[in-house]
C-alpha cells in the first residue's frame, strides 16, 4: 500500500521538480547576469520571479475560488433555515445541504483549489533548495553547480539556504528569519481578515460557515508560524512573496466586484454615485440629516441685496423728491 502510494507521489512530483527548476533557472539566468554568478540577490529575485510566473498560471483557479466562496456566502441563509429545520437530524441536514450545494452549483472545496494546488509546487521547490543546500545536489533541471551555487549564496551576508533552526548561531539568520516568518504569517492572516471584514455580508458571518472561516483566519496562519522555522530562507522568500500577490489580486476583486450585502459593495456604491456626481451625471442629495434640519427651521427668509454707498445715495435722494411732491 505504501509502495503504492509512494510511486503515485514520485509520478506527480517528478513532472514538478522539472517544472520549478525551469523558471527558476530561467529567472536566475535573467538575474546573474546583472548580480553576478554566485550572488544571492540573482536567486532571491529568481524565487520572486518563479512565484509570479505560478501565480498568474493560478488567476483561472482564483476566479472559481472567487465563485465559490461568494456563492457560499450568498446561500448562508439558505443553509441556517435547513440547519434550523433539520438540526436534530445530522444525516438528513447532509443531504439537504448538499442538494443546495448541487442546485446552486457551489462547490464548498473549491475555495480550497488555490492552496491544494500550490502545495505540491511549494513541496518540489522546498525539496530542491533542501537537497540543494544540504547535499549540494541538484534536482530536476537544476545541476550540481547550480545547487552549489544556490547553497552558498548570501543577501545581507546571510545565506539563503539556511533556516531558522539551522543557524549555528549566526544572529543574521535567526533575524532575517524570523523577519521572513513574521511576514509569511502575518500577510495569511490579513489576507484572510480582509476577506471577512469588507467581502462577506453580515448573514455569512454567523453559522457554521463562519465558524469554519474563524478557524481558518487563526489556525492557518499559525501552522504556517510554526512550520516556518524550519523553512530555508529561499522558501520564506517564495511563501511571503505569493502571500503578498494574493493579498493584492484579493483587494482588485473585493473593491471592484465585491459581494452583494457587504461593506465593500456599500463602499463600491458609494465610491460610483461620488464618481457620477463629478462627472454631472447625477444631482448630489443633501445628506438627510440636513434635508430634515431644513424642514425644522421654517422657510427662511430672504436677505436683501447687498447695495454701494452711491446707489443708497441715489434712493435716498428719490425718496425725498417723492416725499416732497406728495407734500405739495
Amino acid at each position: 500500500m505504501f509502495e503504492f502510494l509512494g510511486s503515485i507521489g514520485h509520478a506527480i512530483m517528478v513532472p514538478l521538480y522539472y517544472a520549478v527548476t525551469a523558471v527558476l533557472l530561467g529567472w536566475y539566468k535573467l538575474f546573474s547576469a546583472v548580480f553576478g554568478q554566485d550572488s544571492g540577490w540573482a536567486w532571491v529575485l529568481a524565487i520572486v520571479g518563479l512565484t509570479l510566473v505560478i501565480r498568474a498560471a493560478l488567476i483561472p483557479l482564483f476566479v472559481r475560488q472567487i465563485k465559490a466562496s461568494r456563492n457560499m456566502q450568498l446561500i448562508q441563509p439558505r443553509v441556517k433555515e435547513l440547519q434550523e429545520k433539520y438540526g436534530h437530524d445530522r444525516e438528513r441536514f447532509s443531504q439537504e445541504t448538499m442538494k443546495l450545494y448541487k442546485e446552486t452549483g457551489t462547490n464548498p472545496f473549491s475555495s480550497c483549489l488555490p492552496i491544494f494546488v500550490q502545495m505540491p509546487i511549494f513541496l518540489a521547490l522546498f525539496r530542491t533548495l533542501n537537497l540543494a543546500a544540504r547535499q549540494g545536489k541538484g534536482h530536476g533541471f537544476l545541476d550540481d553547480a547550480h545547487a552549489v551555487s544556490f547553497a552558498n549564496a548570501e543577501i545581507f551576508g546571510v545565506p539563503i539556504s539556511k533556516t531558522f533552526l539551522s543557524a549555528d548561531g549566526q544572529v543574521g539568520v535567526w533575524v532575517l528569519a524570523l523577519l521572513l516568518v513574521i511576514a509569511m504569517t502575518a500577510t495569511t492572516f490579513l489576507t484572510q481578515k480582509q476577506l471577512m471584514a469588507k467581502n462577506m455580508p453580515a448573514d455569512a458571518m454567523t453559522g457554521a460557515f463562519a465558524q469554519q472561516q474563524k478557524i481558518m483566519l487563526y489556525v492557518f496562519p499559525l501552522m504556517f508560524g510554526v512550520g516556518g522555522i524550519s523553512f530555508p530562507i529561499g522558501v520564506l522568500v517564495y511563501w511571503t512573496t505569493s502571500n503578498l500577490w494574493t493579498m493584492g489580486q484579493q483587494f482588485y476583486v473585493i473593491r471592484n466586484n465585491p459581494a452583494p450585502n457587504t461593506p465593500a459593495y456599500d463602499a463600491k456604491l458609494a465610491r460610483d454615485h461620488a464618481k457620477a456626481v463629478r462627472k454631472g451625471l447625477v444631482v448630489e442629495e443633501a445628506p438627510a440629516e440636513a434635508m430634515e434640519e431644513v424642514e425644522q427651521a421654517g422657510p427662511m427668509r430672504q436677505q436683501p441685496k447687498k447695495q454701494t454707498r452711491s446707489k443708497r445715495k441715489k434712493q435716498g435722494g428719490q425718496g425725498g423728491s417723492a416725499g416732497q411732491g406728495s407734500d405739495a
